[in-house]
């Protein structure tokens, strides 16, 4: 289990500093109120996280260790979109229509409030 822990946390601190200098060279060198950086490195975590999972349901290319260092930690730590990009295309490949919804919806809609509310709070004091 220690294995699992820090092979997920080096993988997520890799990624971490990954997603870091990415939006700094987009502030950087594309200054804009919209958020270059963000969304590219949102593009390139979905791209990754499918990529490694296409590869390892193709056969024993990739094993468990990776996939969990590449995927729940570079990915992970890279951006959380990608995993919330490929359990949406699970729930599709299932035709898990209604939790489908649900879940990108309530995604969208309970991450916005909870930006608001933090914001609200803060303000607050």
């Amino acid at each position: 289990m220690i294995k699992l822990m820090l092979l997920a946390g080096t993988g997520g601190f890799l990624g971490t500093v990954s997603r870091f200098a990415a939006s700094r060279y987009f502030a950087e060198h594309f200054p804009s109120a919209f958020p270059y950086g963000t969304f590219t490195v949102n593009v390139v975590g979905c791209l990754l996280i499918g990529l490694i999972y296409g590869i390892a349901e193709k056969g024993q290319f990739i094993s468990a260790e990776w996939r969990l260092f590449l995927t729940v930690g570079f990915c992970g730590g890279f951006t959380t979109f990608s995993a919330f990009a490929v359990e949406n295309m699970s729930m599709l490949r299932n035709n898990d229509f209604f939790n489908f919804f649900f879940y990108t919806g309530s995604s969208i809609f309970v991450g916005l409030l909870a930006t608001f509310v933090g914001i609200m709070v803060i303000k607050m004091f």
